[in-house]
């Protein structure tokens, strides 16, 4: 599959003798100025950006900036095309994340090479991320797999509330709520972040997890012990290797899923705004599968009853905006649950 090449300068010699000397081998989009380049990103994604430092308005390090700054199209890899080769230029380049320079008249064999290296580069990049990013998953869903086995009540419950999550966050973007928080959350990330919700039970002995009966007050404080647990295991994994995105987000559905809007619920006792997007998304999903789900102490419910439940609860239990998302979309939420058995 030919890859596609997009060439930003002004200057028309210049984009003519980039387009022929790349045409053969990739599929080349001449571009007049870094306003247009952004206009075309929004149409297609290239696999590598060829850009001129010099141009009026909005020159090659603006652009590049831009470019770096956004999460579309940071990864994308950029050539600077230069006519004066100086250090400081090259210095700052490399620095803003410019992965070469192609000194400008253009020799055809140069650019061919240099083109070629850098996508094959990415590619050979690309490939092993994937690659490690599923390795990761896959630890992730045995360690989930791991604390879910050892509570026998709760079989497919991991499962099933990572898809309520993706379908809540999922429509809520469409709809512009809490647009600011989440507008630029990736959905698979998000779901994977769920899936460790529950990772603190791991700590909770098998005896309060599978007891039959009634909890006592103590039992149940150990039980409630799972979210800031959860917080910790994660924030001993970032102490070692610092933070990102899915880490942080993890650490949000695991420490604040039982909260309430309210104020009653726990590990601290937040309530509205102070509780973060993440606890207020992640209790509508947690306590809508415990209410289907056939637990020691309670039937299942069915999905009318549960829908009932969770909305006389809104502004109290949960945020309203959020609950009103739920009940705008709930017979998504009982296509998952019919789609997703119970492993129990």
């Amino acid at each position: 599959m030919r890859k596609t090449i997009f060439v930003v300068d002004d200057n028309d010699t210049n984009l003519s003798m980039a387009e022929e000397g790349l045409e053969d081998i990739y599929d080349v989009m001449t571009i007049p100025s870094g306003e247009r380049l952004f206009v075309m990103l929004q149409k297609m994604r290239p696999n590598l950006i060829l850009l001129d430092i010099e141009m009026p308005e909005m020159d090659g390090f603006q652009v590049l900036e831009r470019l770096k700054t956004s999460k579309e199209y940071q990864n994308i890899p950029v050539i600077f095309l230069t006519g004066v080769r100086a250090q400081e230029v090259e210095a700052r380049g490399f620095e803003c994340g410019v992965v070469d320079f192609i000194t400008k008249p253009f020799s055809t064999p140069v650019l061919l090479n240099r083109v070629k290296l850098h996508i094959d580069v990415n590619l050979l990049i690309k490939e092993h991320t994937e690659k490690l990013e599923k390795s990761h998953q896959n630890m992730i869903f045995i360690m989930a797999d791991m604390v879910e086995n050892r509570d026998s009540g709760t079989g497919g419950h991991i499962e099933r509330t990572s898809k309520y999550v993706k379908v809540l966050v999922k429509e809520m973007q469409q709809k512009g709520i809490y647009a600011d928080e989440i507008k630029d959350w990736d959905l698979e990330m998000i779901g994977i972040c769920a899936i460790l919700h529950d990772i603190g039970k791991i700590g909770v002995t098998d005896l309060i997890l599978n007891k039959p009966g009634k909890l006592t007050d103590e039992e149940f404080a150990q039980i409630k012990n799972h979210a800031s647990n959860g917080a910790d295991i994660i924030n001993s994994v970032i102490l070692r290797n610092g933070t990102d995105e899915f880490l942080e987000n993890a650490r949000m559905f695991a420490e604040f899923h039982h909260e309430s809007w309210d104020g009653s619920g726990y590990p601290h006792g937040l309530s509205g705004l102070d509780i973060p997007i993440q606890g207020r998304i992640m209790a509508l999903a947690d306590v809508y599968d415990a209410l289907i789900s056939a637990r020691p102490y309670k039937p299942a419910f069915t999905h009318e009853k549960a829908m009932d439940i969770i909305m006389k609860d809104s502004g109290k239990r949960f945020d309203p905006a959020i609950a009103d998302i739920f009940y705008s979309i709930h017979e998504k939420f009982r296509s998952v649950q019919l789609t997703i058995k119970d492993k129990a």
